[in-house]
């Protein structure tokens, strides 16, 4: 219920745009957010949005980057980046490496490696090393949930 969440805490003069390039997840997002006029659906590729330059004040990435191979993830964030405002954010929430005192390291192996073979690369490597050094946000914040199975990094532009 993210998508239904996110319009519910949105002012009248807000507005929010989901972006998927499935159409079968769009038309499933479109029947949970039918109530809200100022939800808006594209069907788009996250490696290239037909979004203008800056032209959002946040993005947020929810649990993309681990469906993708890593050459497509890195043009994702570029992008990301590449349509929000200056000042504005990015949020990145995506599965994240857990420690090792956390069994769920053990269990996830096998499933990601099964079910998302994109996924253990978000274990290798860090978001951030995504953004061309040219591209670099003013702040980057990250935090790890359950183990640290979870992250959320925030780009501040």
């Amino acid at each position: 219920d993210f998508s239904q969440r996110a319009a519910a805490r949105l002012s009248e003069e807000s507005r929010l745009d989901i972006v998927d390039v499935a159409p079968v997840q769009l038309e499933n997002v479109e029947k949970k957010v039918q109530s809200f006029a100022n939800v808006h659906l594209h069907h788009d590729d996250s490696a290239d949005l037909s979004f203008e330059d800056e032209a959002l004040d946040k993005v947020i990435v929810f649990f993309l980057l681990h469906e993708q191979p890593e050459a497509v993830r890195e043009k994702s964030v570029r992008e990301a980046l590449r349509v929000v405002r200056p000042g504005g954010k990015v949020v990145f929430v995506d599965y994240h490496r857990p420690k090792r005192s956390n069994p769920f390291r053990y269990i996830m192996i096998p499933i990601l490696h099964l079910l998302e073979p994109f996924a253990l690369g978000l274990w290798k490597k860090e978001i951030s090393e995504w953004i061309p050094e040219k591209d670099r946000p003013q702040s980057i914040h990250k935090e790890t949930f359950f183990g640290s199975l979870y992250q959320k990094v925030v780009l501040v532009k």
